[in-house]
């Protein structure tokens, strides 16, 4: 399609293998839905955030995962990831972030705005998005 953008990216796993269930954004509908619900995220559990995208017509290079996090509208991390650079090909491209921890304590529960930005070197958006998570005690409360 030449119509379509050079970079879609399509889905944002956080990859848990103490989740109950998959915890995905589909990121090709509706990402307003997304500032209105929540992931919930045990404390302490070790997870991976996966990117998966496409490349579509021409070699793309520098592409970058940026993350902002807010908790009660104040920032308190920013976390930028170098994806690489890729050429376009028919199947998705997948990318996964070093394994991290989710915080744990009694302050650290609660609620989290991230702010989440898909660029390259050219200082193109290639897509940016909001989603909330949640950090509680256990999955479900």
């Amino acid at each position: 399609d030449p119509n379509a953008p050079n970079v879609v990216v399509t889905k944002l796993t956080l990859v848990c293998a103490t989740a109950p269930g998959p915890l995905e954004l589909d990121l090709t509908g509706d990402l307003e839905s997304y500032k209105k619900q929540a992931f919930v995220l045990k404390e302490g559990v070790e997870y991976r955030i996966k990117i998966s995208f496409r490349v579509n017509r021409e070699i793309v290079s520098g592409l970058k995962y940026i993350q902002h996090t807010f908790r009660k509208g104040v920032k308190i991390d920013k976390t930028e990831y170098m994806v690489g650079s890729y050429g376009p090909r028919a199947e998705e491209y997948e990318f996964l972030t070093p394994m991290e921890e989710a915080p744990k304590g009694m302050l650290a529960r609660g609620s989290y705005n991230v702010k989440s930005k898909f660029t390259d070197d050219d200082k193109t958006d290639h897509l940016s998005w909001e989603w909330n998570l949640t950090i509680k005690k256990d999955w479900k409360d």
